[in-house]
């Protein structure tokens, strides 16, 4: 079946039940559900607090601290929060993340994307959850040939964390033709920035995202900041990728569910990002832009496996969700990145 636009209006809106993110604890799902709260679905959450932090989920949240594989557990959500049938539906966030990691412990990415993905797709099945949105990566394409690259590229992982996501994407589909569900996979590129309001923003100690260690070295909690490489095939010599603001990827989360609701046959994959990239020095010179500092910038060699440039090509999610991007300027992206960590260093205690 063929997808049409949704618009506003299409779906049943006074038929909402709970949402289960997987992982509304970490940075991008703990964005999800704020999105999904202000839009009035009731929502709930499960993580294991292994990279989240409970002070990312509201209060008035229901937070089941556990696994996604363990079954009886996601059986008992579904039941307490009334997800079985009508407009139930998972988003799915929870895995592991770091590229680097995922080459030296293979098959713990394998574990915590793939097998428990599976755990999960089978829950949803027995329970009668008819809708799923997975956390996707811009990693399936590998080191794709052409930039802009649009979703029917070819999909060649260069380490388990691709894998372990395009596994997933590959068992969705399988599941969605055998039963009755049906998913979105949004393919992520460069996620980043903070939640306007201050309310959520990337917590996790050591991450490796640029704009977050941008502004960490900003505030002083870095000496200085690493650009490895400087002979891409680029304006500038660094690599070019396309940052996408957090917020603006949690509303079409949202607005893929709406999708799903309203077309309950019909399945997609879509990317996730502006269509538009700057380079390592570019996002550098927005921080020192918005800090009206200079940050010590260190050159290192390249790392093995990072393209000359990495953009999306957002033609489908344009043409298939009424997504309009709120904050789709990167000196905005690093405002609130920076916002956040300020804050952030108040909730630790150490500002």
């Amino acid at each position: 079946m063929l997808l049409k636009k949704i618009v506003l209006g299409d779906c049943p809106m006074t038929k909402k039940t709970s949402v289960l993110v997987t992982g509304g604890a970490g940075y991008i799902g703990s964005h999800a559900v704020l999105v999904l709260r202000d839009a009035g679905w009731p929502v709930a959450v499960i993580d294991n607090l292994s990279t989240g932090f409970r002070f990312a989920v509201p209060e008035d949240v229901p937070l089941y601290e556990g696994d996604i594989a363990d079954g009886a557990l996601v059986a008992r959500i579904f039941a307490e929060q009334g997800m079985g049938g009508g407009t139930g539906a998972i988003m799915h966030f929870a895995g592991s993340i770091v590229v680097p990691e995922s080459v030296e412990k293979p098959l713990c990415y394998y574990a915590n994307n793939t097998v428990k993905s599976r755990a999960l797709m089978e829950a949803a099945v027995d329970g009668g959850v008819p809708h799923f949105i997975f956390s996707s990566t811009a990693a399936t394409y590998g080191v794709p040939d052409v930039s802009p690259v649009d979703e029917d590229a070819p999909k060649q992982p260069i380490n388990p964390y691709g894998w372990s996501k395009l596994m997933t994407e590959q068992m969705l589909a399988d599941t969605a033709a055998a039963h009755d569900l049906n998913f979105c996979a949004l393919r992520y590129f460069n996620v980043a920035g903070a939640d306007p309001q201050g309310r959520s923003g990337q917590s996790t100690a050591g991450a490796t995202h640029l704009i977050k260690v941008a502004v960490e070295a900003a505030l002083g909690k870095r000496a200085s900041v690493s650009v490895f490489g400087s002979d891409y095939d680029t304006a500038d010599g660094t690599g070019v990728r396309d940052y996408i603001h957090v917020s603006d990827l949690a509303a079409a989360h949202v607005l893929a569910l709406d999708a799903l609701i309203a077309q309950p046959d019909v399945s997609m994959t879509m990317n996730c990002g502006y269509g538009r990239g700057f380079s390592v020095l570019e996002v550098l010179d927005a921080v020192d832009r918005v800090t009206n500092l200079k940050i010590e910038r260190v050159q290192e060699g390249r790392r093995a496996g990072d393209p000359d440039s990495l953009i999306s090509d957002p033609a489908r999610i344009k043409a298939t969700l009424p997504w309009q991007p709120q904050h789709a300027n990167l000196d905005t992206i690093v405002t609130h990145a920076l916002a956040w960590e300020r804050k952030l260093a108040e909730i630790r205690g150490n500002g």
